[in-house]
């Protein structure tokens, strides 16, 4: 199937990448290639590196690229982005984009078992391998259940949540997206139910816990800053609160420079800043994309420049 997926703050992360034609770039997270092909329309003699691990989003690139010579696809999870590009010879980049979450594609393709409002078998894996999310709700204890909903969702309404999806598994197992959010939905408050789907902060932390999404960041983010060669620069778009902290508090650990007390006369910690922020505050979406868009609402993008 066609990978289709429209890329968030296009203009934004172009600018913000400062391409050079001859440089060498990374996108962590290609997807249908929407972003990576504005970033090979600027290279003449550069390479642009584009990896993802769902083998719909390979397929795509594939097809889109294949005449492309300064195109290289690879399969894998951008956590793992300075061993699949050593394994290549690649150790020195000029920017790395990482789009952070779930794509248009796999939230519309009721078969992938990400979105609530299709019935489909519970699936939510990024790479179409490993644990899916039908085994975790089905087999995770409630406290288990309960503090994964609470972290990865932020649902206040974890503990009720939870119990209702234990009750329920135990008169039949729970194996498609719609019997999940009846479940949910029961269990929440009449007017919980007014604001929004009730499902939506639960599904989420199911597809972040089946993806390890939050340590995957974590460690791609220090891979791709670890392969910026001086002047590089770092792209990263989130999509909520909680990658977002994560990358805020990466970046600003990077520009970090002394750490002393402030009484000390002199430094004695010698650290000094490995970085500089291009964007102080996240970059948002604009109305005339929001109008044509409407999914890139929630969109941040941070930018740091390696030093």
């Amino acid at each position: 199937m066609e990978f289709n997926h429209v890329p968030v703050l296009l203009d934004e992360v172009i600018d913000g990448l400062n391409i050079k034609e001859n440089g060498i770039y990374a996108d962590g997270t290609a997807g249908g290639g929407g972003h990576s092909g504005e970033i090979l329309r600027r290279l003449t003699t550069g390479k642009l590196i584009s990896i993802d691990q769902d083998p719909d989003a390979i397929q795509t690139l594939t097809r889109k690229f294949s005449k492309n010579e300064n195109a290289i696809i690879v399969k894998g999870n951008f956590a793992d982005i300075k061993d699949l590009l050593e394994l290549r010879g690649v150790r020195r980049l000029d920017g790395v984009l990482l789009d952070i979450g779930v794509s248009s594609h796999q939230l519309d393709t009721a078969s992938r078992g990400f979105s609530f409002h299709e019935d489909a078998p519970l699936d939510m894996r990024m790479s179409q391998s490993g644990v899916t999310a039908e085994e975790l709700v089905n087999t995770l204890s409630f406290e288990e259940l309960k503090r994964m909903i609470y972290d990865y969702g932020e649902e206040k309404y974890a503990p009720s949540i939870a119990k209702g999806i234990v009750a329920a598994r135990e008169q039949e197992p729970i194996v498609s997206t719609v019997q999940l959010a009846e479940i949910i939905k029961a269990n929440v408050p009449q007017k919980v139910r007014r604001d929004g789907h009730p499902a939506r902060k639960t599904f989420q932390a199911l597809r972040i816990a089946v993806n390890n999404e939050l340590e995957a960041l974590e460690k791609g983010l220090d891979g791709a800053f670890g392969l910026l060669g001086s002047g590089g620069r770092l792209a990263v778009i989130t999509f909520h609160s909680l990658e977002d902290r994560i990358v805020k508090q990466k970046m600003a650990g990077w520009c970090q420079g002394c750490t002393c007390p402030k009484d000390f006369p002199v430094c004695v910690c010698g650290n000094k800043p490995k970085a500089k922020l291009i964007n102080k505050k996240p970059i948002c979406a604009n109305e005339t994309e929001l109008e044509k868009n409407p999914r890139a609402r929630s969109a941040k993008l941070r930018i740091c420049e390696k030093i």
